[in-house]
């Protein structure tokens, strides 16, 4: 049986919520990955070209900075990584973490919350963060109040 890791961004706290459930029916450890500087509600507002994500998201190459570097990833052979869709990608973010560590050998198992939004190009996106001898699964997007037990049959599904 492999050691398992569900690493998480969230903003606004469903992600959180939905990384903590996962953890608990997965017997996995749990790191969250948070930004430097944490996000305000003004810097969330998606309708405001200038607000922090919007900057961020429209700039391919824009990689915030994390709060710490203190993830055990070489302690892991699976990692669940979660994260909010936003316009149809992770958050950069995640692809700062992605290519602060060395994934090299690892199964990641990609998770997000939406409101509504599918993966869109978001494996395309990260792949390149990270080496090529990662095996990806991509997962599915959930709601942030999804139940243990949809949680529980997803994780059984992925045969891991």
């Amino acid at each position: 049986m492999s050691k398992k890791l569900v690493a998480y961004f969230s903003a606004s706290g469903s992600t959180r919520k939905l990384a903590g459930n996962l953890a608990e029916v997965a017997g996995a450890d749990v790191y969250e990955i948070r930004p430097e500087v944490k996000y305000t509600g003004k810097d969330l507002n998606w309708n405001d070209s200038k607000s922090r994500s919007s900057v961020e998201m429209q700039n391919p190459d824009s990689r915030p900075a994390l709060a710490d570097k203190n993830a055990a990833v070489d302690d892991y052979d699976t990692i669940f990584l979660g994260f909010p869709i936003w316009w149809y990608v992770a958050p950069h973010i995640v692809n700062t973490f992605l290519e602060s560590y060395d994934f090299s050998g690892k199964t990641i198992v990609v998770f997000a919350t939406s409101g509504g939004s599918g993966f869109g190009q978001t494996l395309a996106k990260l792949k390149p963060s990270c080496a090529d001898s990662v095996k990806w699964i991509e997962g599915k997007v959930f709601r942030g109040s999804t139940d243990k037990n949809t949680l529980k049959d997803w994780i059984n599904s992925l045969n891991l």
